[in-house]
């Protein structure tokens, strides 16, 4: 083989190795409650000991390809993921009407959402490769708040990351109550988030002893994480709307927290 067949050879190889999966995905069923879940788990193909863990919450179209895609991307950092179920069964959805009524259905009884959070907890924990002290959690939209309520509820996360979520609840945290670090990610022309709520969740936070980043985006709108954002605003004539940019800079700011809560 000549020198120059040799190159092309290693270069081939090369980028066979870098194109070659390097994560693995897995789907899974559990259940709380009496309720089937449906989720997916995701995590580096390469096995090194136990990792830290991060649970994905969706948004209100429910546990979709999207969610997935995120915990792919979660195990590409080195985490063992869990795309979770909040709905049963694996419901999605696509219609506005449908999503609500599911995520409306979630958000009047928090007693059976937490059972649901903590069978994924539980199930997540469970796994072989993963450190059962190092768990965080991040979610979208209607899992945006979602993972607020849990961390006020004073689950044992290390941290929660909240994207465009909703802040407002019915049971604020009792000083000394959140374990995790908090952090929320905010697009500053989301119309579905009110000054007067921002400015509520910042007092309770304080008041609460919270270790919190609110971080406000200029120009981004609900939804900006989500490619698919754009189109369904267009579709169903509401206010989102995918900021490349701004995803990316969420993004990193969750890298960074987890850097440090999950060492």
């Amino acid at each position: 083989m000549t020198r120059l067949m040799l190159s092309l050879a290693v270069i081939g190889l090369t980028l066979t190795t870098v194109a070659a999966p390097a994560l693995a995905g897995q789907e899974v069923t559990y259940s709380a409650n009496g309720t089937t879940l449906k989720g997916y788990i995701a995590r580096p193909a390469k096995a090194d000991g136990k990792r830290a863990a991060v649970l994905v919450v969706h948004e209100w179209w429910g546990n979709n390809d999207y969610l997935r895609k995120r915990a792919d991307m979660l195990a590409g950092l080195g985490y063992v993921a869990l795309a979770l179920d909040m709905y049963g069964d694996g419901k999605t959805v696509t219609h506005p009407k449908d999503a609500g009524a599911l995520a409306g259905e979630v958000r009047k009884n928090m007693d059976v959402a937490e059972k649901r959070f903590r069978a994924a907890m539980a199930l997540l924990a469970g796994q072989p490769d993963v450190d059962a002290r190092r768990l965080a959690a991040i979610g979208y939209c209607f899992g945006g708040g979602m993972v607020l309520e849990m961390a006020r509820r004073g689950l044992p996360l290390a941290a929660v990351v909240s994207f465009h979520g909703s802040l407002p609840t019915q049971t604020p945290a009792k000083p000394g109550g959140v374990k995790a670090k908090v952090l929320v990610l905010n697009g500053a022309d989301d119309s579905f988030v009110k000054p007067e709520q921002i400015e509520a969740f910042k007092k309770e936070m304080q008041a609460a002893g919270v270790d919190y980043r609110f971080v406000s985006y200029p120009g981004a709108v609900h939804g900006f994480t989500n490619p698919a954002a754009t189109e369904n605003g267009k579709k169903y004539n509401l206010p989102l709307a995918y900021n490349a940019e701004v995803d990316r800079q969420s993004w990193e700011e969750m890298r960074k927290l987890f850097g440090t809560a999950l060492k």
